[in-house]
C-alpha cells in the first residue's frame, strides 16, 4: 500500500481532491489500519517532499495452466529483477509470459464496490445504483457487489456516501469480459501460481479470468 500511495502521489499530485487515484489508495490503506503518519510520509515521498525509493509502475501479462489469462500490476524499483522473478514464477507453475497486449484485451477497467448485504436492502441499492451509474448489483457471499464504468466510479461512491452507505471496499479493477471454468487439476495449479505471484513484493494486483466453483475452492483449500 505504501508503494501504491507513493506512485499515485507522484503521478497525480498530493491533493486527494484533484487526484482520485490517491484518494482510493489512502482509503484502502486506512481500511487495513495503516497509521496516518505512515500515509503522510508515503504521500510526501511521492511528491518529492521527502526522499524515497523511485518505484516504476508496470503491467505484465501471461497465461496460466488451462490457458487462463493473467494481468499483473507491478510496482518495482528494478524492472529487470521484477521481470525475471515473475517469468520464473510463471515457468515454475506451468505458465508462460505473454507479449504486451496479449491478454489485456480480455479485460475492462471497472469500478467495483462491495457493501455488506445486511446494511442495505437490495431494492434500495438497485434504485440508487441505477440513478448513480451502476451497471450491475449482484449478491457475492455476504456482500452486494456493485460494478460500474471507471468514469462513473467517483460519482457512484459519492452517491453511496450521500445515502449514508459505507462500502466495505471500493476500488478500480480489471474485470474479465468472459470467464473460463477450470477442472480440479488445473484449478489446483492455477491457485498455486496465484499464491506464488501474491508472495512477490513487486506484484500489487492480479487479475484473471478463471472461474472455480465455491465447492471446489473449499476442497482445494481443505486439501
Amino acid at each position: 500500500m505504501i508503494r501504491v500511495i507513493e506512485v499515485a502521489a507522484r503521478d497525480g499530485g498530493g491533493n486527494v481532491e484533484s487526484n482520485p487515484t490517491l484518494g482510493d489508495a489512502i482509503q484502502r490503506a486506512r481500511s487495513v489500519s495503516m497509521p496516518n503518519d505512515t500515509i503522510d510520509r508515503a504521500v510526501k515521498r511521492g511528491t518529492g517532499d521527502l526522499e524515497g525509493i523511485k518505484y516504476e509502475s508496470l503491467i505484465y501479462e501471461g497465461y496460466g495452466p488451462g490457458g487462463v489469462a493473467l494481468l499483473l500490476e507491478v510496482l518495482t524499483d528494478n524492472r529487470n529483477r521484477a521481470a525475471a522473478d515473475i517469468r520464473r514464477i510463471f515457468t515454475k507453475n506451468g505458465g508462460t509470459m505473454g507479449d504486451p497486449g496479449s491478454v489485456a484485451w480480455m479485460f475492462n477497467r471497472k469500478g467495483v464496490i462491495l457493501i455488506p448485504a445486511e446494511k442495505v436492502p437490495e431494492d434500495d441499492l438497485l434504485l440508487l445504483g441505477m440513478e448513480a451509474g451502476a451497471e450491475d448489483v449482484a449478491r457475492d457471499g455476504e456482500y452486494w457487489r456493485m460494478t460500474c464504468e471507471a468514469s462513473e466510479f467517483q460519482g457512484l461512491k459519492m452517491a453511496l456516501s450521500g445515502a449514508g452507505i459505507e462500502p466495505e471496499s471500493a476500488q478500480l479493477s480489471m474485470e474479465p469480459a468472459a470467464t473460463m471454468p477450470l477442472d480440479r487439476p488445473d484449478a489446483e495449479k492455477v491457485m498455486k501460481l496465484m499464491d506464488d505471484l501474491d508472495d512477490n513484493d513487486d506484484v500489487q494486483e492480479i487479475y484473471t479470468n478463471f472461474e472455480i466453483p465455491d465447492e471446489l475452492l473449499a476442497e482445494i483449500g481443505s486439501g
